[in-house]
């Protein structure tokens, strides 16, 4: 149901993204930069923010996945260069070794990830669809950093209903993304406090949902907006009640909450 779901609702949010720029002369609408999530009002802000800060410092096989990605028909998916700077700061400042990744699209943030690890780290990364992680597969292994990670194609929750069966997985990851199907993220949730470290980090992306999560439920949204929104919603009111959890939510990207696991 999780692969149907979400493969439904990204070929509605390429139709809409299509329809909308046919109606704008086929012009992209909003900011100029392909995958653009940033809630910052200022474009021009933004713009600075990358050019100043990100772009300098990007590393040469992420730009060219970038702007491979930036051709893909669903490159809103994408996690923003700002985002996968932050994660990679992220990972080097907790000295994350052993990581998890739910959703990888083309591979943006999991080769941000790579190249943050230490040689001998591994990031188990989950994706029900192959064919996209493939698009980035050859500028990941320019980077040589291939060999860190485990990629398994179809749906995460059997594979972390296999883990959970495992005592020796138990508090093993040092870091866990989550960027996958919205409408599963408390299913996740349910499974992988368990499986990162006490100490260790959980980052959930999507958090603020292009900023619907403050909208009345009656105000115009496109419809994968609206679908997800409920989930987005309660995830958030979950997170923030969970006693084994600190929390951090982030306006980075579309929004990101880091959760430190506690107890």
């Amino acid at each position: 149901m999780a692969t149907t779901v979400a493969t439904a609702t990204r070929a509605t949010e390429n139709k809409t993204q299509t329809e909308e720029n046919s109606q704008n002369g086929g012009q992209q609408t909003g900011h100029q930069e392909i995958g653009h999530k940033s809630l910052l009002k200022s474009d021009a802000l933004y713009q600075y923010i990358l050019e100043t800060s990100v772009y300098p410092r990007e590393p040469e096989c992420l730009k060219e996945l970038r702007e491979i990605t930036a051709k893909h028909p669903w490159n809103l998916m994408t996690t923003s260069a700002d985002e996968g700077q932050f994660l990679g700061m992220l990972l080097k400042l907790i000295n994350a070794k052993n990581t998890m990744e739910i959703g990888v699209f083309t591979g943006y943030s999991l080769l941000a990830t790579a190249l943050a690890l230490p040689d001998d780290g591994k990031i188990l990364a989950m994706d029900i669809n192959r064919e996209n992680y493939e698009l980035g597969l050859p500028l990941i292994q320019k980077a040589g950093v291939a060999h860190k990670i485990d990629f398994r194609e179809g749906p995460a929750l059997p594979v972390l209903d296999e883990l959970m069966k495992d005592e020796s997985k138990h508090g093993s990851f040092d870091f866990i993304f989550v960027d996958a199907d919205k409408d599963n993220y408390l299913n996740y949730h349910q499974r992988i406090i368990d499986l990162v470290k006490v100490g260790g980090v959980i980052g959930y992306d999507n958090t603020l949902w292009n900023g619907a999560v403050v909208l009345p439920p009656d105000a115009p949204m496109r419809k994968y907006i609206r679908y997800y929104r409920d989930f987005v919603i309660e995830l958030n009111k979950e997170l923030a009640a969970d006693p084994r959890i600190e929390i951090c939510q982030l306006p980075v990207g579309d929004g990101i909450t880091l959760c430190r696991r506690v107890k």
